[in-house]
């Protein structure tokens, strides 16, 4: 019995930082609306900087007054970036603002290499709290002891702070209802620059309590970003409250996990984020939102069907692709191999957010259930590669079918969450199954079969059939699906009162967006000659979000043209530097703010500005026009 009450107050110390990070983003997220990813990269600089200060300034500072000094000073960094970046696309489309905050992340993780190195750091023991105590034969930390005290003390300093104080009324009005805080003559620039600068604090306040129990090191922000998301969404939206309960929730079944449950041990938090946001989607001590207001120019144009100078320029550049074997080696093959197939990864899940206005941040899952699917058939079943090919997506298809069902009974921010949370479910389940899977060490020798082996009919494979996906994707969009899935994106009641069954229809583009995802990880599959629980994680969900909201969300080909600029992007930088993800982080952050409308719509929106547009264009919204008023 001893033993599971010391693991118990182990889990409370864990709590106790994952608490402060996550109440950090809870505060940020409830005002901002920003899905801040770069809150895990502002937790590992207060680390790091606690253990400069603590290391090499101790005189001055002392260990205590270091790592305070570490939280202001990592949340005056915070201030900057909020006014110099994050204040310039406060007016743009959210999912952009994640777009920049991802592009301070890379930023960040090439900083933190290049200032303190790419080694761990082991800090020093926190004074006064050097020892163990003796609990019935079990030892505790002193400083945990510490921790699980500073845990429910930081929690009433919050309580007084939004329940005794102007801005704190503020805060929680503005979590509620921004429009109205504004409405009523607040300043909403600097409250968000306020509660941004206690949000960061608190994230750096909790990664440098750490050094004294973990190392250091440049992996930190990925670490913990996903476990303080899973915990302000079962908390709930700016309940600070919900986040402590969520913490220790989260903490204790990572804590006995492990002991009861070895096999399904990292799937737990999720199951549980999964039913929390299925059972009640603003999470168990969160409030429902005032109704959303719709932006002005954020609604997706009408599109237009290509012209024939148009259709000339695609048979055109798809001629030009075709030749790259010709004029191109081997390794420009295989870069040409993987770009083709992040296209069509990238399509899938741009029809998805544009045309369904669905946003998943756990697309990766069915791409590696695509993946997942060859490899098993392949393996296991020995089919040959064609059957491969087209059963194997078959896997990210049921898997997109089952998720889908609950996924588009939420919307927004929650169905965003739920998807995330069905994909580290499944990426849980190929990294512990290792008997089927392989776990980390993955399967291999999924290799193509002879007439698909040489670098040149691989690449010609994989372009044919990223066209075929890209032209089927468009007929879809304007097809009747297509039209009704745009109007259960733009009304949905009146789309569901003029009959259409809009759970229905998203539901089926959810299925057809992740069968599309399965088969780009069916070719991914046979291009590395092996599948891993990589092919599932958030990384690569992100860099889907990346290429779509690259391109433009509001285009039609902004999915490929973002993929064919990110990737190859990503893939120089890499031979070329050192700072890759700095460069990269960089250019993204550009993009956003100087192009927020992403690389496609700016040139359309160049183009309409010089008269550029079309007949068939101006057709097609008179077309989208009657369909409006009729359905009005």
């Amino acid at each position: 019995m001893a033993f599971y009450v010391a693991q118990f107050l182990t889990g409370l110390a864990s709590a106790a930082s994952l608490f402060l990070v996550a109440s950090g983003l809870s505060i940020i997220f409830g005002v901002t609306r920003i899905v801040n990813f770069a809150h895990g990269a502002f937790y590992m600089l207060g680390a790091y900087v606690a253990f400069t200060l603590t290391e090499y300034f101790s005189g001055a500072f002392g260990f205590w007054g270091g790592i305070v000094a570490a939280a202001l000073a990592v949340a005056t960094l915070g201030v900057l970036v909020e006014i110099v970046l994050l204040r310039r696309i406060y007016h743009a489309p959210e999912l952009f603002q994640l777009l920049a905050t991802f592009g301070l992340t890379l930023m960040v993780e090439d900083l933190v290499v290049l200032i303190w190195g790419p080694s761990d750091l082991l800090g020093r023991r926190a004074p006064g709290f050097k020892g163990a105590v003796d609990f019935f034969g079990q030892s505790l930390p002193s400083y945990d002891l510490f921790l699980i005290v500073l845990g429910p003390a930081v929690l009433g300093i919050l309580w007084l702070l939004f329940q005794r104080t102007r801005w704190g009324v503020l805060v929680r009005a503005a979590t509620q209802d921004r429009d109205m805080v504004a409405a009523l003559g607040v300043n909403q620039k600097w409250l968000f620059t306020s509660v941004f600068a206690v949000g960061v604090f608190l994230a750096a306040l909790g990664g440098a309590l750490q050094i004294p129990r973990d190392a250091v090191n440049h992996a930190m922000d990925l670490r913990i970003i996903v476990d303080v998301f899973v915990v302000v969404v079962i908390g709930g939206l700016g309940s600070i409250f919900g986040a402590f309960v969520a913490a220790v929730l989260v903490s204790e079944l990572n804590a006995f996990g492990i002991l009861i449950f070895p096999k399904i041990s990292i799937i737990l938090v999720f199951l549980v984020m999964a039913v929390v946001l299925i059972v009640r989607p603003w999470g168990l001590f969160g409030k429902r939102e005032a109704p959303a207001r719709r932006t002005p120019g954020l609604t997706v144009n009408p599109w237009r069907p290509l012209t024939s100078a148009e259709r000339l320029a695609v048979c055109i550049a798809l001629l030009a692709a075709a030749a790259l074997p010709v004029i191109g080696g081997n390794y420009a093959v295989t870069v040409g191999s993987e770009i083709a197939i992040f296209v069509i990864f990238a399509i899938s899940l741009h029809f998805l957010m544009a045309v369904g206005g669905l946003a998943s941040f756990g697309h990766a899952a069915y791409f590696g259930l695509g993946a997942y699917g060859v490899a098993f058939l392949a393996k296991m079943a020995g089919l040959p590669m064609i059957a491969c090919l087209l059963l194997g997506p078959l896997l990210g298809c049921l898997g997109a079918a089952v998720f889908g069902f609950f996924a588009v009974q939420l919307s927004g921010v929650y169905f965003a969450m739920l998807t995330l949370a069905f994909a580290q479910i499944v990426w849980s389940v190929a990294f512990q199954w290792v008997e089927v899977t392989g776990g980390d060490n993955g399967i291999l020798g999924v290799w193509p079969e002879r007439w698909a082996s040489s670098p040149s009919h691989f690449y010609w494979l994989s372009l044919g059939i990223a066209a075929l996906a890209a032209a089927g994707l468009r007929i879809l969009v304007f097809s009747p699906f297509g039209f009704a899935l745009r109007a259960m994106r733009d009304s949905p009641l009146r789309s569901e009162a003029v009959g259409i069954n809009g759970k229905r229809v998203q539901w089926t583009a959810f299925v057809i967006s992740g069968t599309v995802a399965g088969v780009a990880g069916a070719l991914f599959a046979y291009l590395k000659g092996s599948v891993f629980p990589d092919n599932l994680g958030i990384p690569l969900s992100v860099d889907a979000l990346v290429m779509v909201l690259l391109g433009g969300v509001e285009t039609v080909s902004g999915g490929i043209v973002g993929a064919i600029v990110y990737k190859a992007l990503n893939i120089w930088l890499v031979s070329q530097t050192d700072l890759s993800k700095l460069v990269l982080g960089g250019f993204i952050v550009l993009i956003v703010v100087a192009f927020p409308k992403g690389i496609v719509g700016t040139l359309e929106m160049i183009r309409h500005r010089h008269g550029g547009g079309s007949s068939e264009a101006s057709s097609e919204t008179r077309l989208m026009g009657s369909r409006i008023e009729t359905a009005e």
